[in-house]
C-alpha cells in the first residue's frame, strides 16, 4: 500500500496552530477556488506566525489554544496586536528573512530563467543577494539541496515528486513552485544512424537521458514503446549528466541521447550528431525543469520564497519575448554559466537552428518558457513512474500533485508581473496523438500495452 508522504505524522507534525494538520500545509488550506480564500489564506499565515512569537514553546502554545479555543485566542491577541495591520503589511509582501542564498543549476538551457536572472538583474530586483552555483549533475542537486547546501535549485520536474515520494532517497516534503521551461528537449542521434530514421530499427540502441526521475528518461520510454520497442529490453537506457552527454557520442558510447539543449544544438554544432526529433512533436508545451525548494524553506522563510520565486517569473516574463532571446543567450553563454558557443544557444532560444541534416529548421517554441505548474503535468508524471515501475501500489495523484505543484502561489505572482495566469489548475493534453485525462490516471496506465505496472 502507498503510504502517503503527505499525512501530517509523516510531515512535520502537528500544525502549530493547534488544527489537525501539518505546519506546512497550513498556508494553503484556505487556497481553493472560492471568493475570498486567496485572502484568508495569508491572514491564516499571519495568524500562525503571530501566534509562534507569542508562545515559541510548543507545549505553551498548544495548551493555551486547548484551553480557550482558537477563535478566542486570535481575539484576544488582536485586541493588544494590530493584526489588521500586520496582515496588510504581509500582503504587501515583507522584508526577505535571508537575503543571501544558494541556488544550484544544471549548465542547460531548461535553467534559463534561474541563470539569467543573476547576471540580468532580476535577484537584486527583489532584495536578494543570489549565488547561482553551477552543478556537475541531477544527482548532485539533489543531495545538495536535501543537506541545505542550496537553499533552492533548478530541478528537473518529477524530482520535487520523487523527493516528496521518497523515490530514490528518503521522502522529504518537497515542492515546484514554478515551470523553468517548456518543450526544449530533443532526440538526438549519432550521425552514422542518418539512415535509421524508423525507431523500429533502434534494437540494441544505447541511450543516455540525463536522470532516472526526468521528463527525458520517460519521454523517450513512451516514444520507443509507442513503436513496439520494449525500453528495458529492446534497448539501452543510461544517465549521463547532460554536459557528459556529446562526448559520450563522439566516442561512440551511446547510439544517441533524449536530452536537454544545448546538448542536442551542440551535437549538431560539432558535426557529431543529428537532431531526429525535437520533444514538442512529442507533446507540444511539456514540462522539463523546474524551479524547486523544500517545503521548510518555504514556510520557515516565507518573504525570503516569495521574493525569490518572484524574481524566477520575472525572468520568466522576460524570456517568454523573441525580442529578448539573443540578449539572453549573451548573457548565459559565459563560463561560469552554460559556457556555451553563443551562436548555439541563439539557434535554440530563437528556434532558427540547424537540424545537422543539411536543412535550417524555424520553430520559435523550440524551447518556451510559462512558469505556470499544471497539477495535471505532475499527475502524467506519476502515471509514468508507476507504469515503469518506480513506484507501486495506490498513489494519491491529485493529492499530491496539488501538495508539490503549488499552483495558487504562482497564479498570485504571476499577475504581480503582469502574466495572466491560467483560472483552473489542470488540463487534458496529448502525447503522441493519445489524449491524457488527468481524472482518470490508473485508466491511462491500463491502456498502454507496453508497461511494468
Amino acid at each position: 500500500m502507498f503510504k502517503d508522504p503527505f499525512d501530517p505524522k509523516t510531515l512535520l507534525g502537528r500544525c502549530s496552530c493547534g488544527g489537525k494538520h501539518a505546519a506546512a500545509d497550513h498556508a494553503r488550506l484556505s487556497a481553493e477556488a472560492v471568493p475570498g480564500a486567496e485572502e484568508d489564506r495569508w491572514n491564516r499565515v499571519v495568524d500562525a506566525a503571530v501566534l509562534r512569537a507569542v508562545f515559541p514553546v510548543d507545549a505553551q502554545r498548544r495548551l493555551f489554544l486547548k484551553t480557550v479555543g482558537a477563535g478566542t485566542a486570535m481575539a484576544a491577541i488582536s485586541s493588544v496586536l494590530p493584526l489588521g495591520v500586520a496582515r496588510e503589511v504581509f500582503a504587501q509582501g515583507g522584508a526577505p528573512e535571508k537575503k543571501d542564498l544558494k541556488v544550484g543549476f544544471i549548465p542547460i538551457t531548461c535553467a534559463t530563467p534561474i541563470i539569467m536572472a543573476h547576471p540580468m538583474g532580476f535577484y537584486s530586483k527583489h532584495g536578494l543577494n543570489v549565488e547561482v552555483v553551477k552543478t556537475a549533475g541531477w544527482a548532485v542537486i539533489r543531495d545538495k539541496s536535501l543537506a541545505k547546501e542550496y537553499d533552492a535549485a533548478h530541478m528537473l520536474s518529477p524530482m520535487p515528486l520523487a523527493i516528496s515520494l521518497g523515490v530514490g532517497s528518503n521522502p522529504v516534503p518537497w515542492t515546484m513552485p514554478a515551470i523553468e521551461n517548456i518543450n526544449g528537449q530533443a532526440i538526438t542521434l549519432a550521425m552514422k544512424h542518418k539512415d535509421k530514421r524508423d525507431p523500429k530499427d533502434w534494437k540494441g540502441f544505447k541511450f543516455a537521458v540525463p536522470f532516472d526521475y526526468s521528463m527525458h528518461n520517460y519521454l523517450l520510454r513512451y516514444y520507443v514503446a509507442e513503436h513496439g520497442l520494449d525500453p528495458d529490453q529492446d534497448i539501452q537506457i543510461r544517465a549521463v549528466p547532460p554536459p557528459e552527454m556529446v562526448a559520450n557520442l563522439r566516442a561512440d558510447n551511446i547510439d544517441g541521447f533524449l536530452g536537454p539543449d544545448p546538448m542536442n544544438q551542440r551535437a549538431v554544432f560539432d558535426g557529431v550528431g543529428f537532431i531526429h526529433v525535437l520533444s514538442k512533436d512529442l507533446w507540444e508545451g511539456h514540462p522539463c525543469c523546474v524551479f524547486a525548494a523544500s517545503k521548510e524553506f518555504v514556510t520557515q522563510t516565507p518573504n525570503t520564497y516569495a521574493a525569490l520565486l518572484k524574481a524566477i517569473i520575472d525572468a520568466t516574463a522576460f524570456a517568454t519575448k523573441a525580442e529578448n532571446r539573443k540578449a539572453i543567450a549573451e548573457a548565459i553563454a559565459p563560463a561560469n554559466y552554460i559556457n556555451q558557443p553563443v551562436t548555439v544557444l541563439e539557434q535554440i532560444l530563437t528556434g532558427t537552428f540547424a537540424d545537422g541534416l543539411g536543412s535550417v529548421q524555424r520553430v520559435p517554441n523550440r524551447v518556451d518558457f510559462d512558469p505556470f505548474p499544471w497539477e495535471s503535468f505532475a499527475v502524467w508524471i506519476m502515471t509514468q513512474m508507476k507504469r515503469w515501475g518506480q513506484i507501486k501500489g495506490d498513489v494519491d495523484y491529485a493529492g499530491v500533485a496539488k501538495q508539490v505543484f503549488l499552483a495558487t502561489d504562482t497564479t498570485r505572482l504571476m499577475r504581480e508581473v503582469g502574466l495572466t495566469p491560467p483560472t483552473a489548475t489542470t488540463k487534458s493534453f496529448s502525447v503522441m496523438g493519445k489524449t491524457f485525462d488527468p481524472s482518470k490516471p490508473e485508466e491511462y496506465i491500463k491502456s498502454f500495452a507496453i508497461k511494468r505496472a
